[in-house]
């Protein structure tokens, strides 16, 4: 395969460049808890407990930029912010169940599951 090039970053293939947009320990898990609807940060930060408010802050930025869920302000006293997937993120999320039911497979394999 030949390299291409996008925001200044060489990808050498496009597994590659689909997980620059959902790859991680934090994005799919962010994808998954926004697929039944938009949420509030606290919210967010209630479906996956375990991550520090720094990394979700950078992962909800970094997929904002990569036009996987979009942020909304609601101009309120106190104000209201809401995230939501965008069309690319909810095509990503077949292939995010794929990767869940993978993952939990290899996890019974090796006694974990």
């Amino acid at each position: 395969m030949k390299e291409f090039l996008h925001d200044n970053r060489v990808y050498y293939n496009p597994i590659e460049f689909a997980m620059a947009h959902i790859g991680g320990t934090w994005k799919m898990p962010i994808l998954i808890s926004l697929r039944n609807g938009a949420l509030r940060y606290a919210d967010l930060k209630k479906t996956i407990p375990h991550i520090s408010d720094k990394m979700l802050f950078t992962q909800l930025r970094e997929l904002e930029n990569k036009n996987m869920i979009t942020r909304n302000t609601f101009v309120e006293k106190p104000p209201r912010v809401e995230y939501q997937l965008t069309e690319k993120a909810e095509k990503a999320l077949p292939v995010i169940d794929q990767l869940t039911e993978y993952g939990t497979a290899l996890m019974e394999e090796v006694g974990i599951g």
